[in-house]
């Protein structure tokens, strides 16, 4: 009650250009969500509805009638399943080594007693603006590392991103120097300060990045593509590529008992991939804008 009153009060005070502005920003953000909204309607819709009806012509925005015979098509796909765990085991192993990487390199970075510190930041920041190129990496990857149809050439190269890593490393800098004095009066050395008193302070970052490296290793399909040749190996997004481009469920003869819609079928593998990231996400919303703002805010 108190803060509708607050609202009311503060509205009337403001000037007619004021309404006009906020009247604006508001009319703004409703086509935003609705840009971004109706698609996804149209897809949860589509993967819901029978064949008849997603035949019809137009938009679906809201399901007249619902089957799920789509989503019992896409999870009697075994290569579904297959790239589903193949995709957690990546998630997995890249949230744990880039979030263990960027620890490691950000402390260090954040000292200023550190020797040639700025020489090592622009190191890091040189790679944002230049990098070898899909060519030498393949070749890197594949000949020299060996890591070819092994799940480490999809998370080892994307370890560690220049522009996280600033990020994390504001974030330690902004944590007062007086709590990692008082830890080393006590004798705690760099690493006891570094595990004890810097990590379980910065939670907003670590959640904020570890949602990007979520993000990352959960939708991206290329690096699967060049250095995946096992289909047994294959990711989820990579999976799902072939399903939209190629209707392999209709290769695979999975359409047989039941009549189902192309479409249907594409856009229930769609949800399907998805879900796990939407369901995550505002567990980790909290901190994401704490976490991106105060590491971004020092240069």
């Amino acid at each position: 009650m108190a803060f509708n009153q607050r609202s009311d009060f503060l509205w009337k005070r403001q000037t007619a250009g004021d309404k006009l502005f906020t009247g604006i920003i508001y009319a703004a953000l409703v086509l935003v969500c609705m840009i971004t909204l109706l698609p996804i309607l149209q897809v949860v819709t589509v993967s819901l509805s029978p064949n008849d009806v997603v035949g019809q012509y137009g938009l679906h925005l809201f399901p007249t009638r619902i089957s799920l015979s789509g989503y019992e098509k896409v999870l009697q796909f075994k290569p579904i399943w297959t790239a589903y765990l193949n995709t957690i085991i990546r998630s997995a192993l890249g949230i744990v080594i880039t979030q263990v990487l960027l620890a490691l390199g950000a402390y260090p970075l954040s000292k200023k007693y550190l020797p040639n510190r700025g020489f090592w930041t622009f190191l890091v920041l040189l790679t944002m603006y230049f990098s070898g190129g899909i060519v030498p990496n393949y070749i890197l990857i594949t000949k020299y590392l060996k890591l070819r149809n092994t799940v480490w050439a999809l998370v080892l190269p994307a370890a560690v991103n220049a522009y996280t890593l600033v990020i994390v490393r504001n974030f330690f800098e902004a944590i007062p120097d007086s709590l990692e004095e008082s830890a080393r009066i006590d004798g705690a050395s760099e690493w006891r300060v570094l595990t004890s008193i810097v990590i379980p302070l910065s939670k907003p970052v670590i959640a904020t990045t570890a949602l990007w490296s979520l993000v990352y290793h959960w939708n991206t399909w290329l690096d699967c593509m060049l250095y995946i040749s096992d289909a047994s190996r294959y990711v989820l997004q990579l999976v799902l590529r072939q399903i939209l481009l190629q209707g392999q469920l209709q290769d695979m003869n999975i359409m047989t008992q039941v009549s189902v819609n192309n479409d249907t079928m594409k856009m229930a593998t769609l949800v399907v991939s998805i879900l796990p990231v939407i369901v995550i996400y505002p567990f980790l919303q909290k901190y994401f804008v704490k976490g991106v703002m105060i590491g971004a805010v020092k240069g």
